[in-house]
């Protein structure tokens, strides 16, 4: 592969990455506006969110099985064509529960972009090269928080929230275009793989056993989705507590994105000295410690605005560490069924990221408490997972290890 084909291949599956992120993150800033004009509340317009989340999880299970049956592409186009006209359906809501109706569509169409884009890269690149391939794709995915809320920000401002779903159809569209001229196919179908349930069930299990997929997708989902509750609270409070603009807000979503875009390259260099493992648990352990001072110092009304804006920053600086290495661990053991364990593994982190947006907006109170607390409590958990994990990992590899030679004595 060229560079320049290396270029075009990573530009475009970064690009079908960041369909749920533009989804997120570009109307965050018109969720006042979407209340006012639905006549309804900040905490009701939070579960088009965990809709969302919920749609991507589910509908990443149903696209795994189909990008390994009828190869990469086919579904690809199916589920882009989705996402298009529920983002019109979204634009044209007129309530609230249509809104989340038209989100939950949304998702089960361009969920397809994420586990496409993490088949493809398993299938295009090889092994020892897919902790960097994630962490290039990570910085296209980052690049897309300092866009989005901005341009949702003065979308709603000049034309309205409706204006923001018009955009995102029109910006898949363009990315239809790209995948058809440009995308290589990937891996082909696979006639022998069944699409009936039990065949299906089959495959994930054949997943599930892996002990190593287990312990870094779990690790992964439930460290990173500590995102999704800052996506869920910091609308709310930035705009409500802190009174910032629809502009304003975009411009403190954007700088956040900084802290993802640092550390995603920082992990290329990390990864000529360190292991995937030591960068996770290093990770793990720093956030945990932040956490902890950000929850004690919120609960304390130690930080202004600008206060927990840097405490955030430095918090979340550690998902473009562990984000693209949990991703390359838990991908690294599946050549046929890769299709299905990049669904698995996004399911799990959407899964994840539905339950704590979903929390953030049962415990809403209109402090901060509950959207850092839930972050603390997602990379703490995530930490306890990977020892855990580790450990029985160790523990079954050195049972094997025994279990095999008694097994020769024997014969």
């Amino acid at each position: 592969m060229t560079r320049r084909q290396y270029f075009v291949v990573i530009l475009i599956l970064g690009t079908l990455s960041t369909i749920s992120p533009f989804s997120i993150d570009m109307y965050l800033p018109g969720f006042p506006a979407i209340a006012h004009d639905l006549h309804t509340s900040i905490s009701q317009v939070q579960l088009s969110l965990t809709a969302y989340l919920i749609g991507i999880s589910v509908g990443q299970l149903i696209y795994g099985p189909l990008l390994d049956r009828f190869g990469r592409k086919l579904p690809l186009y199916g589920g882009l064509l989705i996402y298009m006209m529920a983002s019109v359906g979204c634009a044209m809501s007129t309530s609230i529960d249509m809104l989340i109706a038209m989100r939950l569509l949304q998702a089960l169409g361009g969920c397809v972009g994420l586990v496409a884009a993490q088949a493809l890269a398993r299938d295009l690149f090889p092994v020892n090269e897919i902790a960097q391939v994630f962490s290039t794709l990570t910085l296209v995915i980052a690049v897309s928080p300092m866009i989005a809320p901005t341009v949702g920000g003065y979308a709603t401002a000049a034309f309205g929230w409706h204006s923001i779903f018009i955009i995102l159809a029109i910006i898949t569209f363009l990315m239809l275009v790209g995948v058809y001229v440009a995308l290589p196919d990937g891996k082909p179908a696979d006639p022998s793989l069944s699409l009936r349930p039990k065949a299906v069930l089959t495959s994930f299990f054949t997943v599930l056993r892996q002990p190593q997929f287990l312990t870094y997708s779990l690790t992964g989902g439930i460290a990173t989705s500590s995102s999704f509750a800052y996506l869920a609270g910091s609308s709310d409070i930035f705009m409500n507590i802190y009174n910032a603009s629809a502009q304003e807000y975009g411009w403190i979503f954007a700088f956040m994105a900084i802290a993802l875009i640092v550390p995603t390259q920082f992990n290329r260099l990390l990864l000529k000295r360190f292991t995937n493992e030591q960068i996770i648990y290093a990770t793990l352990l720093y956030q945990s410690a932040v956490g902890i001072v950000l929850v004690v110092g919120t609960w304390g009304d130690w930080y202004g605005k600008y206060g927990l804006i840097l405490m955030l920053f430095l918090f979340l600086a550690g998902q473009g560490l562990t984000n693209p290495n949990a991703s390359a661990l838990s991908l690294a053991p599946f050549v046929r069924h890769a299709g299905s364990a990049a669904a698995l593994m996004g399911s799990f982190r959407m899964g994840f990221g539905a339950l704590v947006s979903g929390a953030v907006s049962f415990f809403h109170n209109n402090t901060a408490i509950p959207m850092v607390g839930v972050m603390t409590v997602c990379v703490t958990s995530g930490l306890i997972i990977l020892l855990v994990g580790q450990r029985t990992t160790r523990y079954l590899a050195s049972k094997n290890a025994l279990t095999e030679p008694m097994a020769e004595v024997m014969l």
